[in-house]
């Protein structure tokens, strides 16, 4: 425990105070590295907002009477989207919905709300926490919070950031007193201003209007019209992308997309690149296909995707074809199942290929590797939530693919 944090404890007592280790900083720091942004400034606001969701989440766990899991809204992989253009993340708890808001500022005597989570419909918040980070000291303050409705009545709009202001005084510095209060009191849904609604013209003119970071809105753009794009999850994406692919001078990027939604695939929808699996042994995989469906651990999987894979083009047998199983459950999850099996009519894997499952953090969490005469190789069988992000990778020598894959919630 840090010296500046023991004496604010003292000084602060209804305050939460939290440690912060230099692994966790690092785990941040390099989730930050991951998922891209188009600046310095986008950067750095994820990697705060990482530190605070990860502790906050961590400190949530120990609270024996929340009842309910917290969740990301709108779900893990949206928040670098998020994270590019708003400092904030939201949470629910239940029906109950409440937005941290990290600084790294030594001295909080204002809390800074952005705009947008007071603003915008669908980000609307029950309650907002004022969160400090200290760096330096390693530690983590919740300095309070407030409720959407204190905002509206107490708080004043700074023009020139987008911005509502409330003094500290203004704050419930114990956050208990926000646990007892869902308990009471029934969850009410704010009354808001609707915002406009935007065409499809409009929408493409805007995003070639914002599809480069500055640090105000342009004059064309009205605050009214930047609030209706992001609150639009395609039309948020969108520009996210763009701001990317113009960062990194590669239009080429924009194209693919940054995630892969296997909740599509129930539709029989793939993004580029994926076929259905009978689409591809159709064309070329004989061999893959009498061993895939000769699995009898694969006879019920309802959903088969696959992707051809070229690890590099001067050995001959180094193309493999990634399969996905998909199976849904009754618990909302989907049951997974993962292969990689060799292409061109190979009969054997490459020696030392490894295939690994990665956490939406980058985190191992399972790795499987080849040997001489493999002629397919399999993770065990896993199961993901709706929301929840997780990554493939296939590496060979110092060649490596990676594959990011989402899951929402299943209709029908």
């Amino acid at each position: 425990m840090k010296s500046e944090m023991n004496d604010l404890m003292v000084l602060y007592p209804d305050k939460l105070w939290l440690d912060l280790s230099d692994q966790e900083q690092q785990t941040a720091w390099q989730i930050s590295a991951q998922n891209h942004y188009s600046n310095p400034a986008a950067r750095w606001n994820a990697y705060l907002n990482c530190l605070c969701l990860n502790a906050f989440l961590d400190w949530l766990k120990e609270e024996p009477d929340l009842g309910e899991t917290p969740k990301v809204w709108p779900s893990d992989y949206q928040l670098p989207s998020i994270w590019e253009f708003v400092n904030g993340t939201c949470l629910t708890v239940g029906e109950l919905r409440l937005v941290l808001i990290p600084s790294d500022k030594s001295n909080l005597t204002e809390f800074r709300i952005p705009q947008e989570w007071v603003d915008i419909p669908n980000w609307v918040a029950n309650y907002y926490l004022a969160v400090q980070i200290n760096l330096e000291e390693n530690w983590i303050g919740i300095w309070g919070y407030t409720t959407y409705q204190q905002i509206r009545e107490k708080a004043k709009y700074d023009l020139m950031d987008r911005t509502y202001l409330l003094d500290e005084e203004d704050l419930i510095a114990d956050i208990n007193v926000m646990w007892v209060a869902r308990e009471v009191c029934s969850v009410q849904k704010p009354e808001l201003k609707m915002l406009p609604e935007l065409s499809s013209v409009q929408i493409e003119k805007l995003l070639k209007q914002l599809d480069h970071w500055t640090p105000d809105l342009p004059e064309n753009v009205s605050e009214q019209e930047w609030m209706a794009l992001l609150a639009l999850d395609q039309g948020r994406q969108d520009l996210y992308q763009k701001r990317l692919a113009k960062h990194k001078g590669n239009l080429v990027a924009y194209s693919q997309p940054l995630v892969n939604n296997l909740s599509k695939w129930f539709q029989n929808v793939f993004e580029a690149g994926w076929h259905s699996f009978d689409t591809l042994v159709s064309s070329q995989q004989n061999t893959l296909a009498v061993q895939f469906r000769s699995d009898a651990t694969l006879n019920e999987v309802r959903v088969k995707g696959a992707k051809l894979i070229d690890l590099g083009m001067q050995l001959r047998n180094t193309a493999v074809v990634l399969l996905i199983g998909l199976t849904s459950e009754i618990d909302e999850k989907v049951s997974i199942r993962v292969q990689l099996h060799p292409a061109n009519e190979e009969v054997y894997l490459p020696p030392d290929l490894k295939l690994l499952l990665l956490s939406g953090s980058g985190n191992i969490l399972q790795e499987v590797k080849s040997r001489s005469h493999d002629n397919f190789i399999q993770l065990k069988k896993f199961k993901s939530p709706p929301g929840k992000n997780f990554s493939l990778q296939v590496t060979l020598g110092d060649i490596s693919i990676k594959e990011d894959f989402m899951l929402e919630k299943l209709v029908g």
